[in-house]
């Protein structure tokens, strides 16, 4: 929508006149890394596998695979992906049994 070239009216006011920043214009995001990438690939492998695996049982199978990763990481890497394990919920809309 912003034409950085249009005579008589700058980037700036293009901007301004749409309610953004100027830097977010400008902004290019970064994308993840090399390493993120393979270890997502890896993520995604095993949670296809065994989808009950949540962020620690797959920080630690992929610590038994020698990479050196953490629960921040994996965690963060799963919620990018959206992977959410399969568990059991508890039941709470069910009464007690009385007595």
């Amino acid at each position: 929508m912003i034409e950085p070239n249009l005579p008589g009216l700058s980037v700036g006011k293009q901007c301004a006149l749409l309610s953004i920043s100027r830097s977010s214009f400008y902004y290019e995001p970064k994308g993840e890394t090399e390493m993120n990438r393979d270890l997502m690939r890896v993520i995604d492998k095993q949670f296809l596998e065994t989808p009950f695996y949540g962020v620690r049982q797959m920080t630690w199978h992929l610590r038994n695979e020698d990479h050196l990763v953490n629960e921040k990481r994996i965690r963060c890497l799963m919620r990018l992906m959206g992977l959410m394990p399969i568990y059991q919920k508890p039941n709470t809309s069910k009464a007690a049994k009385c007595r």
